[in-house]
């Protein structure tokens, strides 16, 4: 029996794509201009001055130890930028990384420690996490025609935060990756109280389409953090912190992209059952292979709309192979729909144009699968998440 290699898909996907291309993180200084953040109580420190310069030392750590990675900067002087400015920045040039940094505050003036979060569903409606939210998406109040480029979201509305809970997105896990990476070198380099990872709605991180995370340096509404932040020794130990951690998230993707070149490929007959291991494809196209590709569902999926409406289902499942109806992997989901894309099998539960009927479902769903996220199509084609939801929404008003 020849060894078999299993790799974690998602991150090795990502990893790939460190040879397709170079390397791009988006460093985001949080706030500015007219925008000051949150401001100390002597009214002296002002959060958008501390973000501007850990962000741009972040960069130039970064650009110099990676001269083939190519850094770009949301703002690089004292301007204001819209949360969906900076978003469109990062996606526009089809970044790999995203870092948001901020500082924190709290009416509560002893709260001290940094943390950093990644959007999620787990916490993001927790008391605590969703103060936060609303005071970083408060910005968007100072943009014009936010009504319309935000589609009514209310910054200060816990209601508004619902659409928030589709977002066990597919970057998640990488989120998470790095995020942990900050929070190690806080503690441990710059002794810094450990608050750790979070997940909260943070419109920034909801409009990337790439791993992000909103790292809050400290409490400037602490006397004594506040005090700490201003430093010019703080904000460069700071600002090794975020940049260690993306070395060690850096070479990770490396590594591994090294390491799947060295898989051995297997033949189909003698590669298990195991959900995600390699199979050989040799240079087949998705034709030769008898299934649809470009994000297409694939037959049998009784679903698939002919109208323009976005149709949302909830993907749980991926797989290397073609899996059979009723397959144990499955966990009792039936009936289930499939898609092929980039070289695998994704699996489909459930079917709605209605969006709140299909995050009942996956609710359900999370129950065997914690990880499942919301897709849409259009026609049978995937498209944007986001924008089918925000679509939705429009035609519901």
């Amino acid at each position: 029996m020849k060894k078999r290699y299993f790799l974690s898909l998602c991150f090795l996907l990502i990893a790939m794509a460190v040879s397709a291309k170079n390397f791009t993180v988006v460093i985001d200084a949080g706030h500015g201009g007219k925008d000051p953040g949150a401001v100390s109580a002597n009214g002296k420190v002002h959060e958008k001055d501390i973000t501007l310069k850990v962000a741009l030392m972040v960069g130039e750590s970064i650009a110099k130890k990676y001269p083939e990675v190519k850094v770009l900067y949301t703002r690089k002087t004292d301007v204001f930028v819209g949360l969906n400015d900076r978003a469109y920045i990062a996606n526009k040039a089809n970044a790999d990384l995203f870092i948001s940094i901020h500082v924190n505050a709290a009416k509560n003036q002893s709260a001290k420690g940094a943390e950093t979060y990644t959007l999620g569903i787990e916490e993001a409606r927790t008391e605590r996490n969703l103060e936060i939210a609303k005071r970083e998406n408060g910005v968007i109040l100072l943009e014009d025609n936010h009504e319309k480029t935000y589609a009514n979201f209310n910054p200060n509305s816990p209601e508004s935060y619902i659409i928030f809970e589709y977002m066990q997105s597919e970057f998640v896990k990488e989120s998470i990756h790095i995020a942990q990476y900050v929070q190690e070198n806080f503690a441990n380099d710059a002794n810094r109280l450990d608050r750790g990872v979070r997940q909260a709605g943070f419109l920034v991180l909801n409009a990337t389409s790439m791993p992000s995370i909103l790292v809050e340096l400290g409490y400037i509404s602490n006397a004594e953090e506040a005090k700490y932040l201003a430093s010019a020794s703080a904000q460069q130990r700071l600002s090794n912190c975020i940049s260690k951690a993306f070395d060690k998230y850096y070479t990770d993707l490396k590594k591994l992209n090294d390491y799947a070149q060295t898989v051995e490929v297997v033949d189909s007959e003698d590669v298990d059952n195991t959900v995600g291991a390699p199979e050989q494809r040799s240079e087949q196209s998705a034709e030769q292979l008898g299934v649809k590709d470009n994000n297409k569902q694939a037959e049998g999926d009784s679903a698939v709309e002919t109208s323009d409406t976005p149709v949302f289902k909830v993907q749980f499942l991926s797989s290397s192979k073609k899996l059979q109806a009723g397959d144990q992997s499955f966990k009792g989901l039936n009936p289930v729909a499939h898609y092929y894309d980039k070289g695998m099998y994704k699996y489909t539960y459930g079917a709605s144009a209605d969006y709140n009927e299909i995050l009942r479902v996956k609710r359900k769903v999370n129950e065997k699968f914690k990880d499942a996220f919301i897709v849409a199509f259009v026609k049978g084609e995937r498209v944007d998440t986001k924008q089918a939801i925000a679509q939705f929404h429009k035609n519901n008003l």
